[in-house]
């Protein structure tokens, strides 16, 4: 929680949740004349999500239980190994994959790391690697890597909600074309591409294909059966398991090279012990997110589109990203230029970040700030945004635990941040006292 507290609640399904998990924070006092609560809202979700109670019940157990080597042949050792195995079952589950093409990770970026290096490995002279503009830095700095070490690579460039064109793609490969990597669900825009179309052009051509899957698995369907898709990354800690752990899916028949040197760990691709606590961790969450996906993807959808609706209000916002083709839970923003003319300086998405944070609401802003300089958002700018909108980032990320009254309270509250930052299009609250700690 954001103030620190610790209650527990009774959910939606009548299962009573720690506020650890639901992300829910005690109301803060400052009520106005009808009397509202101030709420603290969490809608950083694709930063990370609040770990479930199953994952915790998982760890746990092994911790008191399972807590041996899985490597060893002793009873200890088969308890942990057996925890292992479990969680490579569920989350094969969750993407229709076989556990035997779960490769268990530290995470996403491993994961991400290992997909574009396991495969260069594979062979002896550099060759042609292909990925889109609006990666992830995973995928993004590891591409640059591999340019220092001789290998060409195509960035292919996005249309201004940030989706690449398959024409594009046919484009660009080559006779040497090793690999290609696009992200499935941009996590600054939300846009989610076409990757069946894309994979079927890759796979035409005889080219491997693998899909950053952090943002979209749990939150829309994936069916690895069908998709011609051959490595896929996963995260732990985007659906309400664990930080620490991630997956690579593998399918069956395709070499990749391990990048770590020692045992024979996961089927001898990924040396040293397994963490076997947050992978069970992933795996519960896994399981939980399989089972209620449908229902909650649904519910999420209709969140997210009420906070875009009420903010298209405000006039000194514009919706970032592909309104169709989007992630469910996810809503993002850049500044409308038209709606700050009188300030020289319009703010900055830090500069709306850290208002809201004032006033108990966690959101997250493209831009980045290094040594007190921001930076625009590279995703926005490939999308033909121009600087001064770019640095003006703000995404909003939706989860189990936000409701509709989170996110009416959210508008009033961006919208009161929006006119003390010097908007004159921003509508003004009918309470403005309710807002405290501004």
């Amino acid at each position: 929680m954001l103030n620190g507290e610790r209650r527990n609640g009774q959910g939606r399904n009548g299962k009573f949740q720690s506020s650890l998990e639901t992300g829910r924070g005690v109301p803060v006092s400052g009520a106005g004349s009808s009397g509202e609560r101030q709420l603290s809202i969490y809608l950083d979700h694709s930063a990370t999500t609040p770990i479930c109670a199953e994952a915790i019940a998982a760890i746990n157990d092994v911790f008191q239980s399972q807590w041996g080597n899985p490597s060893s042949t002793h009873r200890w050792g088969e308890r942990s190994a057996l925890a292992l195995e479990m969680a490579r079952i569920q989350v094969g589950a969750l993407i229709g994959a076989d556990p035997t093409e779960i490769f268990f990770t530290s995470g996403g970026t491993e994961a991400d790391n290992w997909a574009l290096l396991g495969v260069a490995r594979q062979h002896q002279q550099p060759q042609h690697l292909v990925i889109s503009s609006v990666e992830h830095s995973a995928i993004a700095k590891t591409a640059d890597f591999l340019e220092t070490q001789g290998w060409t690579v195509t960035r292919l460039p996005v249309d201004h909600v940030g989706r690449v064109s398959p024409q594009d793609l046919s484009a660009a490969l080559r006779p040497n074309t090793a690999l290609v990597s696009i992200i499935h669900g941009q996590s600054e825009v939300g846009t989610v591409q076409p990757i069946e179309a894309l994979g079927k052009i890759a796979h035409a051509a005889g080219v491997l294909f693998h899909v950053d899957a952090v943002q979209t698995a749990g939150r829309m369907p994936i069916d690895l059966r069908t998709l011609p898709v051959d490595l896929l990354s996963l995260s732990s800690h985007k659906i309400y398991g664990p930080q620490g752990a991630g997956a690579l899916y593998v399918r069956s028949g395709v070499a990749i090279s391990s990048l770590l040197l020692g045992g024979g760990q996961e089927s001898r691709l990924r040396a040293g012990t397994q963490a076997v606590a947050t992978i069970a961790g992933f795996g519960a969450a896994a399981e939980r997110i399989a089972q209620e996906m449908t229902i909650e993807t649904k519910r999420l959808t209709g969140l997210r589109d009420r906070l875009f609706v009420g903010l298209a209000t405000s006039g000194a916002l514009q919706p970032t990203g592909d309104p169709v083709h989007r992630l469910p839970h996810h809503a993002s923003f850049c500044l409308a230029l038209d709606g700050w003319k009188t300030l020289n300086t319009p703010p900055s998405g830090w500069d709306l970040v850290r208002q809201l944070n004032s006033a108990s609401i966690a959101v997250s802003s493209g831009s980045a700030c290094n040594s007190g300089t921001l930076s625009p958002s590279p995703v926005l700018l490939s999308m033909g945004y121009r600087e001064t909108e770019a640095i003006g980032a703000l995404r909003f990320s939706l989860g189990r635990s936000t409701q509709m009254v989170d996110i009416d309270w959210t508008v009033k509250v961006v919208n009161q941040v929006l006119k003390r930052l010097g908007c004159e299009t921003a509508p003004a609250l009918v309470h403005p006292a309710r807002l405290v700690n501004l």
